[in-house]
C-alpha cells in the first residue's frame, strides 16, 4: 500500500484568522508530507504489514518488525493524527452547530464533563498539559468519554482508545502566529472545530 498526502476539503487561509494561511500551508504540505513519505521508505520493503491498514498497525505495534516499528509508530502515526485532524477543523462547519457538538455527542459531553465549558476547560489543560511536542485528544475508552494526551506522534489507537476529537499542539502548529502562546492557539482552536465531523468520529 502505498500512502499518499489527502487534499484539505478547504483552502490554506479558510481558517484565518484562527490559523494563518503559512501554517497550514507548510503544516500540510511540508509536516504531513514528510510522514507519508517516510511511512512509504519504512513500509517499502515489508509486504507482510504494508498491505495491513495503518489503524491496524498502530493499534498493534508489535506485530510490526521491530527494525521499522519506531518508524511506523512515529510516521505513520504522524500520518493518521494529521489525516483525522484536517478533518477534525473547518471554515464553517462550527458555524452550522453554533460552534458546539450537538445530538449524542453533546448529550455524552454533558453527561461526562458537566457541560460544555466545562468540557473545553479541561480539555484545554491536557493540551497545556502536554509537555513538549504532542496532541491533545478526546477518546472513546471502552464505550466512554475521556480526554488524553499523547507524545510526539504517537496515536490512541496504541493504547485502544478511538480518536473523536485531537488538537496538533507541536510548535510547527501554532508558533508562526502564536509564537509561545500555546494558550491562545488552544482558545482559538474552539472557532474551527468540524463538529460534523467529530459527530462521525463518536458513532462509528
Amino acid at each position: 500500500m502505498i500512502y499518499t498526502l489527502p487534499q484539505l476539503d478547504y483552502a490554506y487561509n479558510a481558517l484565518e484568522p484562527f490559523i494563518d494561511e503559512m501554517t497550514m500551508t507548510i503544516h500540510h504540505t511540508k509536516h504531513h508530507q514528510a510522514y507519508v513519505d517516510n511511512l512509504n521508505k519504512a513500509l517499502a520493503d515489508h509486504p507482510e504489514v504494508s498491505e495491513k491498514p495503518l489503524e491496524e498497525l498502530l493499534a498493534d505495534l508489535g506485530s510490526v518488525p521491530e527494525t521499522i516499528r519506531l518508524a511506523v509508530q512515529n510516521h505513520g502515526g504522524g500520518h493518521h493524527n494529521h489525516s483525522l485532524f484536517w478533518k477534525m477543523i473547518g471554515p464553517s462547519s462550527a458555524k452550522a452547530s453554533a460552534g458546539r457538538p450537538t445530538g449524542i455527542l453533546n448529550e455524552s459531553i454533558e453527561k461526562k464533563f458537566g457541560g460544555f465549558e466545562r468540557f473545553k476547560e479541561e480539555f484545554g489543560k491536557v493540551a497545556m498539559g502536554r509537555f513538549g511536542s504532542g496532541w491533545a485528544w478526546l477518546v472513546l475508552n471502552d464505550g466512554g468519554l475521556e480526554l488524553m494526551n499523547t507524545a510526539n506522534q504517537d496515536s490512541p489507537l496504541e493504547f485502544g482508545k478511538k480518536p473523536v476529537l485531537g488538537l496538533d499542539v507541536w510548535e510547527h502548529a501554532y508558533y508562526l502566529k502564536y509564537q509561545n502562546r500555546r494558550a491562545d492557539y488552544v482558545a482559538a482552536f474552539w472557532n474551527v472545530v468540524n463538529w460534523s465531523e467529530v459527530e462521525k468520529n463518536f458513532q462509528a
